[in-house]
């Protein structure tokens, strides 16, 4: 017989143990010491070990527990999960502003007159209060989605490409800020809660602190410990990661009679919902009136940026009455009623000690600022790019200043310029040809071309690191994909003298590579088998190998396509190559040049003795969906990985650009675009998303 006590306690302690979850995990407000709570939970798991059939899904016992996945299953959303569009300066916001208060007067929603309108809130009241706002942090996380069924948490989701995703329902049950049901009444039968999982400082921190005393690798930042934590395929990783989950929207919500229902009127009352059934949400909220009141909040959020226990990248901004936001409604994929302004690219000021320049794969000579090492955006950062020499004059950069450092698009740092008032007596301008006048590998002389800001060495395969560059290149999966010639590999192979040109590596056997630092037997091997493999290139892969100035992949593929044969390519002349689809003058006279320098020749015929004969181009069979047309790939997509999707463009006909023109067909959009898409929505370009693209390709 089972005794009631017995039950009564095993029901306090679960209650109990969650609130203490919500206390630390929700509110930052612990209750209890670390030890205190292990007790607790070591009772709960003794209670349930002496009743197993009093287990239940909604444990503290059950976050972890799934066994190890294969791989993740899709997830198809109910309602889409959006993306939102972005504003960068002050006048991007008061455009949006403007666009909504014209959409909501003209749908009389928003009086021209003073005076509320009945029922309809705050945002209808003094009609020279402006629309009224939501504005809460930009999380820099991972979006998701949180489907409960009566209370009960039942599946948890990626945002993917915000119509699918994928289900990560075992590692999301392991955040003890995630409840496992919801707490408080009125539960509805179904609720989908979006949010974004992230990772706070203080627990990054720790994180690596555990991973550098077990010998493991360290996070970069915060928001790539969360992205590799969440999508381990097993749940125990994750648990061990100290992730936190804050809600700022929903998906579906269904009544108990199976009807959709949303309980409150506005999006602040939604989130006070949310709340109130155990969810973290965005801490910094606040009501807005207009775009003045949105800019000083973006304002005094970036004051205390620095010192909040998480990573944000902006700020959000939502129309607050749902009524209105249904009006809005959408434009591609993302709402009309929202906006994410974004901060700038983190900056820090520090100290330029010098100017290395650095020889390319092309010869380019490129300054490289070497600074006192400072602390931007996440990262450390001791060398920064100074681009070239003219970029250098026009900034006024010179050495012993202190500079601005800029991690551009929170990714790669430059020098954006000095600090004129601090820049000291002894400041040294920067001459780069006073500074190297022969090149720094080879002692080749250096010339700046008439008409280019690049100033390159005139040794070509003849310089070791272009013949470094020229392998890494050559090597690379769009090239003749040599799998396991690395750059340390590469550094090892020209500083011994063993290799010199391209052909020289297919010389090269098991033993003698495993002769080299980090090559065992079975590494050699697995290369040894990966250079033959590259012995039948296409001819497009070949051109693209040899690193011809101006030939990108689609360039080399269209030159393959026109002359069929390298010996073709050998025999054209410049105007030749002006007749290939797409080539202009440029580009023709470059191709030209490098196939006249009688070195680049010796090389050819080197692969050619070595066994390395290209097939011919072969036209993809079928229809050509995307003949004629031009696309640019912007952010990140959900499924498929930017070569991936550039194969695709290819196979259908179509080209791929690096940048946006009106003559663009389309702009691919993935989660965090950036500039390209601004400059297509300038430009009246169509946007789309993967799922777009793949329905211009007709695949599934």
């Amino acid at each position: 017989m089972i005794d009631d006590p017995e039950r009564q306690r095993l029901a306090a302690l679960r209650a109990e143990i969650e609130a203490h979850n919500r206390h630390y995990y929700v509110d930052d407000d612990p209750q209890v010491s670390d030890a205190q709570y292990d007790r607790l939970m070591a009772e709960l798991r003794v209670l349930e070990s002496a009743h197993p059939d009093w287990v239940t899904p909604d444990s503290p016992t059950q976050r972890v527990g799934a066994a190890p996945l294969a791989s993740f299953q899709p997830v198809h959303h109910v309602v889409r999960m959006l993306s939102l569009g972005n504003a960068f300066e002050a006048q991007d916001v008061r455009d949006f502003d403007e666009r909504i208060r014209g959409i909501l007067l003209q749908a009389a929603l928003l009086p021209r007159a003073s005076g509320p309108a009945p029922g309809q809130g705050a945002l209808f009241g003094d009609g020279s209060a402006g629309v009224e706002y939501v504005a809460e942090y930009k999380f820099d996380g991972l979006a998701v989605s949180l489907r409960y069924e009566d209370g009960l948490l039942v599946q948890a989701a990626t945002r993917g490409d915000g119509t699918d995703g994928e289900d990560i329902t075992a590692n999301i049950r392991t955040l003890r800020s995630v409840p496992l049901r919801l707490v408080g009444g009125s539960v509805p039968a179904v609720l989908e809660a979006r949010g974004e999982v992230l990772m706070a400082h203080a627990d990054f921190e720790r994180l690596n602190a555990v991973q550098a005393a077990h010998g493991e690798k360290r996070f970069v930042n915060p928001r790539n410990a969360a992205a590799g934590s969440l999508r381990q395929l097993d749940p125990r990783v994750t648990a061990a990661r100290p992730l936190r989950f804050y809600a700022y929207g929903w998906g579906q919500i269904q009544d108990g009679s199976g009807q959709e229902w949303v309980p409150h009127e506005t999006h602040a009352g939604m989130l006070d919902w949310l709340a109130g059934f155990g969810f973290a949400v965005s801490p910094g909220r606040a009501v807005c009136h207009g775009a003045d009141e949105l800019l000083r909040f973006y304002e005094a959020v970036g004051s205390r940026r620095a010192g909040l226990p998480f990573d944000i990248d902006g700020v959000v901004y939502k129309v607050n009455l749902l009524a209105a936001q249904q009006v809005l409604g959408f434009v591609a994929r993302a709402p009309r009623f929202a906006i994410a302004h974004k901060f700038p690219a983190q900056e820090e000021t520090t100290r330029l000690l010098g100017i290395d320049v650095q020889v390319g794969r092309t010869g380019a000579l490129t300054p490289v600022a070497r600074l006192q090492p400072v602390f931007v955006g996440g990262v450390t950062v001791t060398n920064a790019t100074l681009h070239n020499e003219d970029e250098i004059r026009r900034k006024d950069v010179r050495i012993g200043d202190t500079v601005v450092v800029r991690r551009a698009g929170d990714v790669i740092p430059e020098v954006v310029g000095p600090v004129l008032a601090l820049r000291p007596a002894d400041a040294v301008p920067f001459d780069l040809l006073a500074a190297c006048p022969v090149c720094p590998e080879c002692g080749s002389a250096v010339e700046r071309p008439e008409g280019e800001a690049v100033t390159r060495c005139t040794g070509g395969l003849f310089c070791p690191a272009q013949r470094k560059q020229t392998l890494w290149h050559a090597a690379s999966r769009k090239a003749l994909d040599i799998d396991g010639l690395g750059d340390k590999l590469i550094d090892q192979l020209v500083d011994s003298g063993r290799v010199h040109i391209l052909a020289d590596l297919y010389g090269l056997t098991e033993l003698e590579l495993s002769t080299y630092d980090r090559m065992g037997r079975k590494s050699a091997q697995n290369l040894v088998a990966a250079i033959d493999r590259s012995r039948r290139p296409t001819l497009s892969r070949l051109l693209y190998a040899l690193g011809i100035r101006h030939v990108g992949e689609t360039t080399a593929r269209d030159v393959a396509r026109h002359f069929g044969s390298l010996q073709a390519v050998l025999e054209a002349s410049e105007d030749d190559f002006l007749r290939v689809p797409d080539v202009g003058p440029v580009v023709a006279t470059s191709i030209f040049r490098f196939f006249a320098e009688p070195h680049n020749r010796e090389v050819l015929a080197a692969l050619k003795a070595a066994g390395v004969v290209p097939s011919a181009e072969v036209e993809p069979a079928g229809q050509k969906p995307l003949a004629g047309k031009t696309l640019v790939l912007t952010g990140t997509l959900p499924t498929l990985s930017r070569d991936e999707a550039s194969a695709l463009v290819l196979a259908a006909g179509g080209k791929v650009s690096g940048s946006v023109s009106r003559k663009t067909s389309w702009v691919v959009a993935g989660e965090d675009a950036g500039s390209k898409l601004a400059r297509a929505q300038e430009l009246g370009v169509p946007v789309i998303d993967e799922a777009g693209l793949k329905a211009l390709l007709g695949v599934g």
